[in-house]
């Protein structure tokens, strides 16, 4: 797959749309979209074109299935050029999941805070 620049206005209206849901603490996009955007060498595995992950206390409230349904379903593949694998996590679901999840510890310390790089 060719490298394409982030659809950022589009990052901004999905963070935008999970927001009018729950407030989130915390935002982040990870994956191989990402990774080419920080210029990662091509030759690589690629894994999921995006991941993103949203920590929230209000997911306490909603079975973890649920949210990420709605979090998923959120997501604009056509817009994005592809589908995006949801992670949703309570704080401390958060704290548990970034340091035994790749995935998710790749996108929290190698991806996008969408909180604040917006």
């Amino acid at each position: 797959m060719q490298a394409t620049a982030l659809n950022r206005p589009e990052l901004e209206r999905y963070l935008r749309r999970v927001q009018d849901r729950w407030r989130l603490d915390a935002a982040f996009l990870g994956g191989a979209a990402v990774a080419d955007e920080h210029r990662a060498p091509t030759q690589r595995e690629r894994g999921p074109e995006y991941v993103a992950v949203l920590v929230s206390d209000a997911f306490d409230e909603v079975p973890w299935l649920e949210r990420v349904y709605v979090a998923g379903s959120l997501w604009d593949g056509h817009e994005m050029g592809a589908p995006v694998d949801v992670h949703c996590y309570t704080q401390a679901e958060f704290a548990r999941k970034s340091a035994s999840m790749p995935a998710v510890h790749d996108a929290v310390w190698q991806g996008l805070n969408l909180l604040s790089d917006n």
